[in-house]
Formats: structure tokens, sequence, C-alpha cells
């Protein structure tokens, strides 16, 4: 059936190959995949399941057009039948018929989600299908399909007589009632579980819903009006048959007007008064229904007239409960009344209900959809934030460059060269360590910094003053920056000197711990800053071609952060032993010399370190230093 519903295990409703004959709305996360790659028969069984569930609700407001065909004829006291609405109330009725056969015949064409299954397998076996939708759902359909209105209405209804036709027509009204119990519960189970989908996942109006169910409370009144109309004749026709079991030759008369055998039936004026007030002096009280015969509008053709006017009195006692309603003593009319007050209770409660919760549910949704903006607001404005960061902090850094370039005083050019380089990796979002720009820098750049700051530091040492100016750039492009921190010890007295520093920025101290006479006492300390070098003494031990490390006499402390660069004992002895030619032939002389002072100088300071050791005394050795 249209209604019947598929659930996995976690409770949500699944939808297998005719998922749409189930429910009018799809799952939210489910209807962008739909979008993307639609299936025919999927959009077919859309279109389906909504024409079925508006054909269900249409079909109710359909079959009270029956309860209009019959007419009271006052003149001749007879039932006559609308021809007009006879024709076109079994059309209409007709339409909603085929709807709901085609709807049974795929019921047995689709398959379904099995809910014992563990992995919620589709079941498509004609069998097991059938078996599933024959109870009870085809039996609720079949119950729909019945012709009831058009057998009792149009056949029945007129042809009634004899002694028995009071209860006859009381059975036929209650069967007429009883049809719209599977009505209501089709259009209820088949709207009950889209509606909570609607309720859930769909985005719709607030006045949608509220229309929605105001609908029911208009079909209602309609359905009402029609009842209050044909129960008004089923109450006069009553009137005649106990009048006509007093008058002989009465006795057995169908009241049909298209019987021919129908006699003289004037007598009924008197027994039946309608244009009287209705009060208990009359022979025949109508009760609530003293109103639609003394209007006329039982016995007019014109179908606007009395289906506005029934209609008006629907939806007028629906809405007060029937409280305005002066019953008689007759017991159908007064469960009638009763249907009333009830059913127009539960439509009102099911209505303020709905619109309560609909409202609660509008408030949740606007105020999650608040919450939504908020946090995307939010997300918006940190990315801003951290945009706007990295962009201060490229900036900073920028800003961090140039001072550092404007500080070493570079040429524009090598300026250009170096932003050039720099900038793309800043807007690649890459880190740069500003204080170590020549790692990013090319080869050719970096080692025309290195020349640009150096080199004319390197001519202030005294062993490389005479060497050649080819050897002295290859030295320089082998230099690396170092960085100490504040308060950092460069190297310490006695270590092994593996590096020649040249200062480019910054003040250290070096200075000596040991007299000479094993006390521990600092005679002075020296200031080392920008344009001075320390560890020469791994020149003159390289440039000699001696294997080991020279040890240093003093110990070397930042004052504060500086900048150097250092030359390294592998990259010395490499570069000796590929550029010794570059030292000329008057150069050899006064370089051997040097050499020759440096290795008496060293042994004289080992001796001392070894005195010192042991307690003995210190012998000063006279260091140089740069300026």
């Amino acid at each position: 059936m249209s209604f019947h519903v598929n659930r996995l295990q976690n409770g949500e409703s699944v939808s297998n190959v005719g998922q749409f004959l189930h429910y009018g709305f799809e799952i939210e996360g489910q209807h962008s995949s739909t979008e993307k790659n639609p299936d025919p028969h999927r959009r077919f069984s859309q279109t389906w399941s909504i024409i079925f569930r508006l054909s269900c609700v249409i079909a109710v407001s359909l079959d009270p057009l029956f309860f209009y065909v019959p007419v009271i004829n006052e003149e001749n006291k007879c039932i006559e039948l609308d021809k007009k609405l006879r024709t076109l109330a079994p059309i209409l009725r007709t339409f909603t018929d085929i709807i709901c056969l085609l709807n049974i015949a795929l019921q047995f064409y689709n398959g379904y989600i099995d809910e014992n299954s563990k992995n919620a397998t589709l079941i498509k076996d004609p069998w097991k299908i059938a078996r599933r939708y024959l109870w009870p759902y085809l039996v609720i359909d079949i119950l729909v399909l019945l012709p009831i209105p058009q057998v009792a209405i149009l056949i029945l209804f007129r042809e009634v007589r004899g002694s028995k036709a009071l209860v006859i027509r009381k059975y036929l009204t209650a069967v007429l009632l009883f049809q719209y119990v599977p009505r209501i519960i089709q259009i209820y189970l088949s709207w009950k579980d889209p509606m909570r989908k609607a309720n859930r996942y769909a985005k719709f109006p607030i006045w949608f819903k509220a229309a929605f169910n105001f609908s029911l409370y208009i079909i209602a009144s309609h359905v009402l009006g029609a009842l209050w109309y044909l129960l008004s004749i089923e109450r006069e026709t009553a009137c005649w048959l106990i009048a006509c079991q007093k008058q002989p030759g009465c006795v057995g008369s169908s009241f049909n007007c298209d019987d021919h055998s129908l006699g003289n039936h004037t007598f009924l004026t008197d027994s039946c008064p309608i244009n009287t007030p209705n009060t208990t002096d009359v022979p025949f009280d109508f009760g609530i229904f003293h109103d639609a015969l003394q209007s006329g509008v039982v016995h007019s053709k014109d179908f606007p007239q009395k289906f506005f006017q029934c209609f008006w009195w629907g939806l007028r006692n629906l809405s007060t409960l029937g409280q305005g309603l002066q019953t008689s003593n007759y017991v159908w009319e007064s469960c009638f009344t009763i249907l009333i007050c009830i059913f127009g209770l539960l439509l009102f409660s099911y209505f303020i209900g709905n619109l309560q919760l609909y409202m609660q549910l509008e408030t949740a949704r606007s105020e999650k959809k608040r919450k939504k903006m908020k946090q995307e607001r939010e997300k918006k404005e940190e990315e801003e934030r951290m945009k706007m960061e990295e962009k201060l902090e490229m900036e900073e850094k920028k800003r961090t460059i140039g001072i550092w370039m404007f500080k070493y005083r570079l040429p524009g050019e090598m300026k250009k060269q170096i932003m050039q380089n720099i900038i793309p990796r800043l807007e690649r979002k890459k880190d740069v360590c500003v204080e170590n720009l020549f790692c990013y820098l090319p080869e050719d750049i970096s080692n025309a910094v290195k020349r640009y700051l150096c080199l004319d530091l390197l001519k202030k040492v005294p062993v490389l003053q005479n060497m050649d100016e080819q050897l002295l750039r290859n030295i320089c492009d082998s230099l690396k920056p170092v960085y100490y921190k504040e308060r950092s010890y460069i190297v310490r007295e006695g270590d092994p000197i593996d590096a020649t520093f040249f200062m480019t920025d910054g003040i250290a101290w070096a200075y000596t711990t040991s007299n000479g006479e094993g006390s521990s006492s600092s005679s002075h300390a020296e200031r080392l800053e920008k344009g001075h070098f320390f560890g020469e003494e791994l020149l003159e031990l390289g440039l000699s071609k001696l294997s080991r490390l020279p040890l240093s006499p003093r110990t070397v402390k930042t004052h504060g952060p500086i900048e150097a660069f250092a030359l390294m004992d592998e990259d010395l002895k490499k570069i000796i032993s590929k550029n010794w030619m570059h030292v000329g032939k008057e150069q050899l002389e006064p370089f051997a010399a040097y050499v020759v002072q440096a290795a008496w100088r060293r042994h004289r300071e080992n001796k001392n370190l070894e005195r010192s050791s042991h307690g003995g005394r210190y012998l000063p050795s006279s260091g140089t230093q740069g300026n």
C-alpha cells in the first residue's frame, strides 16, 4: 500500500525501487545525490506518490457529492434524483478509483527493505512482496474501492419500501458512514510519514503546514454538511413512512418519483409539516434537520446553493462543537450531534497542536539557521583575521629583510635580486627565516652577498693579506652564516677550534681564565664587534697543512645576539687543496715565515697549557687580532 513504511534498525526511513510511493519528500543528503544523478523511475515514483495522496484527499471530498443527488419533490411528496449530479459524481469517483487500482498494481511490483535483516536486504521476490501486502493493506484498499455510495444512494435509497424501510435506511446510513473509516485510515497513513519527514527535514514554510491542517478542517465541514443534507431527507421520509402506516393504501410505498403507482399523498402535508415552528406541539419533531427542510435546501436542484448552505452549516457547527444544535429525542440524531462535537474537538486540538508544533519547529529551525549563520560569519571573520595576520606577518618579514639589507648597506641591484627570490616564497606561505636568507637565495646571489660583506674582512687577516684575490673569493663563497643568542658561548678555552669566525654584527667578549700559576682569575676581556674575527689559529694550521685542530687559548662569549660568518676546517682544507697554485711565487717566503711563527706560537701555548694543568708557570704569547 502507498502508506506502507520500510525502516532500518536505526529508525531512519529508507526507500526501495518505489520509495516515493511511500514518501513524498526526500531526506536531506539524498536530495543532492538525486539531483546530480536523476533516476527516471525515481522521478516517476515521486510524481505518482504525490498524485496518489492528492487523489485520496480528493476522493473524500467527492464521495459527499452522492449525498446531494436525492432531492425532495415537496409537491408530490416523493424522492427524485438530480440527473446532472447523478452523472457527474460517478464519473469523478471513477477517476479516483482508477488511480487506486493502479496503485494496488504497483505495490506488487515494488520491492521492500527487510526490517529484520542486519544488512537491510532489498526483497524482490514477488511472493514475499504479495504476502507482505495482502494483509491488512490490500483489504483497506479494497474497502476504499467498494462502490458503496453508488449502490446505496443511486439504487437502494429510493427503492426501500415496506414496514422495515426505516430500519433498512438506518443501516444504509450506517454503511455510508462506515465507508469513511478506510478512507480516513488511508489518508492518515499515507500522509503520516511524509509529514513527519517534512517536519524533520523539508524546509516548508509554516503557512503551508497550517494550510494542510486547515484543509482537513474544511473537508470535515463539507462531509458533515453533506451528511446533514442526506439525513434531513432521510428524516422527512421517515415521517412519511410513519404517517403512511396510519393510512390505508399507502403502506408499501417507496416514495420514488419514478414509481407510476404512486398514490395521493397530500395528507403528508398535515402529518409532516415543515413550515411551522419546530416545537413539541407539531406531530413530528425534525430536530436539527428542521432548518434544512424549512429553508427548502433539500427541495432545490441548484447545486451551488445547497452546497454552500450545507457547507456553512457544517463549518459553523464544527467550529462551535455543535453547541447551538437543538436535537429531538431521536437516537441517531443525538449520535450525529455527538459525532460533530467530538470530531470538531479532535480536529481543533489536532490543528492547534500541530500549529504549535510547527511554530516550535520553525523556531528551532530559525535558531539552527541563526547559529549556522553565526558560525559561518565567525569562520569568515577568522579566515579574514588569519589572512590579515598572514599579510601583516609577511609585511613584517619584508620590513625585517629590508632592515637587514639596509644594515649591511647592500647595493640597490642586490636588494632587488634578494627580494625577487624571497617574496614568492612568502606569498606561498612558506616559512622564511629572516636571520638566514642565504639558504633561500640562488648560489650566485648568495656568493655575491658574502663577497660584499666579507671580502674586505678577509683581507684584514694577517695570514690572508698576501693571498690571491681569487683565493679570497673562493673562501668567501665557502663561508656559512651563523647566529648566536645573547650570553651564549661560541668557543671555550681549551676546546678544539674547528672554524674561523668573521663577525658582521653584535658584540662578544674574549677572555682567558688561567693566569699561569693555577689560580682561576680573569686578567682582562677583549671586546669583539663588527669587523673583528677570531679562531685565526685554524687558518694558520690549515695553510700549513697540519692534520690536527688547534686548541682555543681563550673563551669567546656573546654579549648580545651576534651575526657572523664561519669558515669551517673541512671547507678550508678543500679550498687550499684546490687553490694552492693561486699563491704567487713572491708570496711564498713571507707566507712560509708566517707559518713557522704561527707553529712556534702554538707550541709555546700548548706547553703553557700543560704546565698550568700541573701548577707550572704560564708563558704568554702574542695573539693576532683584526680590527
